[in-house]
């Protein structure tokens, strides 16, 4: 079977699931649609194939990955799992580029600088972006990743980060669910970020 069709505009976000993360989840999605990308999440898999099949899929039809390794540690939970999920779609991402080296371009992030030289040694010679755990580096470092010459400012983009994340309560009241990471959430997240970048492009200056 053929790789899917690349979208040019898809960024698929290899990221932590979890409430902690909120912030910088609701960052990821307000800047990739400002800098004009589409991000996408492992929540908009269908059923039907196994998840890593599913997943691999995803990967394959998206331009660009982001993996964000700052939150590969240990689960809060009393049997402290570590989490594998983001290493392992990373290494398959990498896989995948190395076959096809013209078909999709990865990128790392990290909260903490020369972190990931401990945590994922075999990365070494890897430029990962670092946060340092706000939306600010978030959004400066996709900024840089994905840099065109009309990408809005950072402290801009930030002003349309505060309004999105003032309104996360609101779009999970509507979906019915606790959970950030659903995908009606997820997709009101991307439909409300889409449209205010929209505005700020056609904004008059």
């Amino acid at each position: 079977m053929p790789p899917p069709q690349i979208d040019p505009k898809a960024v698929f976000l290899n990221i932590p699931y979890d409430e902690e993360f909120r912030s910088l989840y609701v960052a990821y999605i307000v800047g990739l649609y400002h800098l004009g990308l589409v991000p996408h999440i492992a929540a908009e898999i269908p059923g039907g194939a196994r998840r890593l099949e599913r997943i691999f899929d995803l990967i394959q039809g998206c331009r660009y990955s982001i993996h964000d390794l700052s939150r590969v540690e240990l689960s809060g939970t009393p049997d402290q799992t570590p989490r594998f999920n983001i290493p392992l779609e990373l290494g398959m991402t990498i896989t995948w580029q190395r076959l096809n080296p013209t078909r999709h371009n990865w990128y790392v992030w990290e909260s903490e600088p020369y972190r990931i030289q401990r945590s994922t040694s075999d990365l070494n010679g890897t430029d990962a972006y670092i946060h340092n755990g706000t939306p600010e580096g978030i959004l400066s470092g996709l900024r840089n990743a994905f840099w065109s010459d009309d990408a809005p400012a950072v402290p801009k983009i930030l002003e349309y980060h505060r309004f999105v994340e003032g309104n996360v309560d609101a779009i999970l009241k509507r979906n019915g669910t606790h959970n950030l990471f659903a995908l009606g959430v997820f997709k009101d997240l991307c439909l409300l970020c889409s449209y205010l970048a929209t505005l700020l492009r056609y904004a008059p200056n």
